[in-house]
């Protein structure tokens, strides 16, 4: 597909993005479910626990499709606390990530950190309903690894470029941002979650 097509259908899904995301913030009242809120709140100040696929629960659950924010949610006080806890749970001295997506920590919401490694002092950003709108013809294979399949490692073949549309998690305001490189491999791997797809179903090796 051509470069100049795959930019038409970016627009075309930031439009749809746009539609979505008009008709979720017009809610006023959260849509955190008694389970989720249980699950974040359960320990404040400690990292979450990690849902893998050693675990059959676990497997079933990250196989899931997550479900949107609304503007009412990031306003809850769970999503600040879920934030925190996931930035816990990536920065683990004895397991650390690059990435993780709420799936990983069982909160099926669209939620992912990355690590900018493209950005001063690469800081862990959090997004909110991240929608990949556009990836390059131009790819690249590399290893990947992932905190919810332990012990393997896998080629993936990844697009080098990707725009990205996402709710601001703050202001819940719709931004995009263009990343290229690694960063980009770390956006594409967490997005890759929030449709229940894990990078095994993509390597072309595994070990």
């Amino acid at each position: 597909m051509k470069r100049t097509t795959l930019k038409g259908l970016a627009f075309l899904a930031t439009a749809l993005l746009l539609i979505t995301i008009s008709t979720q913030s017009c809610s006023t009242s959260h849509t955190w479910t008694p389970n989720e809120e249980a699950l974040i709140n359960d320990a404040p100040g400690t990292k979450m626990r990690l849902w893998t696929i050693d675990n059959a629960e676990d497997s079933i659950f990250l196989r899931q499709p997550s479900q949107p924010l609304t503007q009412a949610d990031i306003q809850h006080p769970a999503f600040q606390l879920l934030k925190e806890r996931m930035l816990l749970t990536v920065t683990d001295p004895g397991n650390e990530g690059v990435g993780i997506a709420a799936p990983q920590v069982g909160i099926g919401r669209q939620v992912v950190a990355v690590q900018r490694f493209d950005k001063p002092e690469q800081p862990f950003e959090f997004y909110v309903n991240p929608c990949l709108t556009y990836l390059s013809d131009e790819k690249q294979k590399g290893w990947e690894g992932c905190l919810s399949v332990p012990n393997q490692r896998g080629e993936v073949m990844r697009s080098k470029q990707v725009v990205v549309t996402f709710n601001h998690p703050t202001t819940f305001e719709l931004q995009c941002d263009t990343i290229e490189g690694f960063t980009a491999i770390i956006f594409q791997h967490e997005i890759d979650h929030l449709s229940g797809t894990l990078y095994i179903d993509k390597a072309e090796t595994l070990k």
